[in-house]
């Protein structure tokens, strides 16, 4: 790679450990009705947009300035791609927050799924993390893992979706609807991990995207 498609690849590094952060904090801010903890998630959330811009503006640049024969054009693509993935990933952890401070000071969710979703925040802290590695060492054996999580985040989204159906629900509709907010919240985010690892096994192996498999 290009001295300045190392330098966005790092700072690609850099939102993952961003994101990661900022779920890690907003989960806490979930299970504890945290309002400190949640404000921080939702200000912190505009250096992940500015990161995003300053990686698409160099993309953008190194696009237009680089001598044909020099430019990794694919590997550029992929990277505006895992920003916005990224990004994106960043946005949810802050909708997590929010739903935090909503109901702040009560705890958004009822006691007795606190112990699934802490479980969601440390698979997402998981997978964010592996996600981070493999854009800093492009080893596309590592995206296994991710793809393991991203499974085991669909089971427990699954799960809770199944119990605020059941008869036996006795939180009213409100609660419902925040479990089931809050629960897509880190479905989505991993399927973004998911994603940002695919781009980069497209980036490495040439494999078309949508032909990329993690398993």
């Amino acid at each position: 790679m290009s001295d300045g498609v190392l330098a966005v690849n790092d700072d690609l590094v850099q939102m993952t450990r961003l994101v990661g952060s900022a779920m890690n904090r907003a989960t806490q801010a979930l299970l504890d009705a945290d309002l400190t903890q949640a404000e921080s998630v939702i200000a912190a959330d505009a250096q992940v947009d500015i990161l995003s811009s300053d990686i698409e503006d160099r993309c953008m640049e190194l696009m237009a300035t680089t001598p044909r024969t020099q430019l990794d054009l694919p590997g550029l693509i992929g990277s505006l791609k895992i920003a916005s993935s990224l990004e994106r990933m960043g946005d949810l952890a802050e909708h997590v927050a929010k739903q935090a401070r909503l109901r702040y000071p009560r705890l958004s969710i009822p006691t007795e799924l606190r112990g699934t979703f802490a479980e969601m925040g440390g698979l997402a802290e998981a997978i964010v993390s592996k996600t981070g590695a493999v854009i800093a060492t492009r080893n596309v054996n590592l995206t296994a893992d991710i793809a393991r999580h991203d499974a085991d985040m669909d089971r427990l989204h699954r799960e809770l979706f199944t119990i605020v159906l059941t008869p036996g629900w006795s939180h009213g509709v409100e609660a419902a609807i925040d479990v089931t907010l809050l629960s897509r919240y880190y479905e989505r985010y991993a399927d973004h991990a998911v994603s940002v690892a695919r781009r980069v096994v497209t980036m490495v192996t040439g494999t078309p995207y949508v032909g990329v498999s993690l398993d």
